[in-house]
């Protein structure tokens, strides 16, 4: 349960970082919300990597070299339903892309995130 507690804390940080990155991207430098995700996505995704390795799952002591190979092709399969859904929802549901990005960020950060972490990547 610990464990679980400390992944979602981290996703909430890495969570913030993305959006942090993306809207900035968007609201100042007038980036697509396309380009923007993805950005975000990756900014996230390193956060999210640090943290999972040193704290969430104590995973130091493993080859980061294989534990970076398994994170990304996680976070590549992330990254594309992640930013394919938040175009699918606010281009066809006419959603703000910030509420698009909270509801695929929040659903992905149970369903997939946590398990493929614990059970493939830092295992």
């Amino acid at each position: 349960m610990l464990t679980f507690l400390k992944s979602q804390i981290a996703s909430i940080t890495a969570t913030a970082v993305d959006f942090v990155v993306t809207i900035v991207l968007v609201e100042i430098f007038k980036f697509s919300y396309i380009y923007a995700t993805i950005a975000g996505t990756a900014s996230g995704g390193l956060t999210y990597f640090l943290m999972g390795r040193r704290w969430v799952f104590d995973a130091r002591d493993g080859d980061i070299n294989t534990q970076l190979i398994k994170y990304l092709l996680v976070w590549i399969v992330y990254l594309l339903i992640s930013t394919i859904s938040v175009f699918i929802i606010t281009h066809y549901f006419k959603v703000n892309y910030i509420l698009s990005k909270v509801l695929v960020s929040v659903l992905m950060s149970i369903t997939y995130n946590y398990v493929l972490n614990k059970k493939f990547v830092f295992k």
